[in-house]
């Protein structure tokens, strides 16, 4: 009897041992990435992959490679992420930002300034979007330039694309439209599979709650802003033939503190369920909190947490997202940001897993816990 029972201990405990493993095992391949808003080095890329990170999420700055019609493009500012992210082993999302004053016209907003609109109101635009998608797809898909011109370094062509960012916010699209966006995705499938029949697309990263976003415009006033889930709703209602063209609805679900991910994403699924896309994956391509210490002096920011508060909602976030990966459809998930980013945002000089000089925070380790 005592050596059955000690028998009985040893496989429970070795059981137990096997659960965390187990759990990780279940999370989709590429589920843990970061958002990087400047180019790893060779070693910080290999840091990363040895991490655990899976996916790096990088931006192409459309006024950068195309700054005046008809210029050759210039790959520059986008090469070195793919070239850092490929030799480490890690993959690349791009997403679509920056669309240069001679496609779309600009204006201020609180200071900044964003596109007017989408590159679809006239045919000047749509083809000019079309020429962008088609260069990149020819630049990094499969038999791209930039892999002929690296011939050391293994293949890994890019087949997925995010279409824009933020595209129901202010900062990325001054007055915000729904159908404006279900055109531009309807019209990126078409552009990307000309040039990939293998192309997928993931729509752009819709901001959860920005301000203002439940609120109506007054009579003669823009709507700046609109809730994940309202502009979800009316980009389905409005875009008849848009559901079959993304794989993923991808979110930024910043929050004041991690509990609040629960009701946001969910208000997020019953949006779908009413769009009839019921069974639609989200990714989740930004979400982050500061190491920053709010203070009187910048409004004390609720994204600022301190060195140690970074860690604990990172570890809440990602607990919350791992236990319910499958019942909410959730395929990867991007920390922002890699490192921090002074100026970007107001809450991004604190935002990064490393701080300047690449040393690591107590986010890092907490990251690691979970992805490796």
């Amino acid at each position: 009897m005592k050596r059955n029972a000690l028998l009985s201990l040893v496989l429970t405990l070795f059981a137990l041992a096997l659960l965390p493993a187990a759990a990780s095992a279940a999370l989709p391949s590429g589920f843990w990435g970061v958002v990087a808003n400047e180019a790893p080095d060779a070693g910080q890329a290999q840091t990363l992959r040895q991490g655990g990170v899976e996916s790096l999420r990088v931006p192409i700055n459309w006024s950068a490679v195309q700054p005046s019609p008809g210029a050759e493009p210039d790959w520059s500012s986008v090469d070195p992420f793919v070239r850092s992210a490929t030799e480490a082993g890690i993959s690349v999302l791009p997403f679509f930002i920056g669309p240069p004053s001679w496609v779309v016209a600009y204006e201020g907003i609180g200071g900044a300034r964003a596109p007017v609109s989408l590159p679809v109101r006239t045919a000047a635009e749509r083809s000019a979007w079309r020429e962008l998608l088609r260069l990149a797809v020819f630049r990094y898909g499969p038999g791209g330039s930039f892999w002929a011109e690296n011939p050391l370094l293994a293949p890994h062509p890019i087949r997925i694309w995010q279409i824009w960012n933020e595209e129901n916010y202010k900062y990325f699209a001054a007055r915000p439209s729904p159908a404006q966006y279900g055109k531009l995705v309807v019209e990126s499938f078409r552009d990307l599979r000309s040039a990939d029949p293998g192309a997928r697309m993931v729509l752009g990263g819709l901001f959860l709650r920005p301000k203002g976003g439940n609120a109506k415009a007054a009579p003669g006033r823009i709507k700046r802003a609109y809730f994940a889930a309202d502009f979800l709703e009316r980009m389905y209602r409005t875009t008849p033939g848009v559901r079959g063209k993304f794989i993923a609805v991808t979110l930024h679900p910043y929050s004041k503190y991690y509990g609040k991910l629960t009701e946001e994403i969910e208000e997020v699924r019953a949006a779908l369920k009413k769009s009839r896309d019921p069974g639609r994956a989200l990714w989740l391509t930004e979400l982050g909190w500061s190491s920053g210490r709010p203070s009187a002096a910048n409004g004390h920011n609720q994204f600022e947490k301190g060195v140690q508060g970074q860690a604990r909602e990172l570890t809440g976030a990602f607990k919350l997202l791992r236990a319910k990966a499958a019942a909410w459809r959730i395929k990867r998930v991007y920390w922002f940001s890699f490192t921090d980013e002074p100026g970007s945002c107001n809450f991004c000089d604190g935002s990064g897993l490393f701080k300047k000089g690449f040393v690591a925070k107590p986010s890092w380790s907490a990251y690691q816990r979970f992805a490796r």
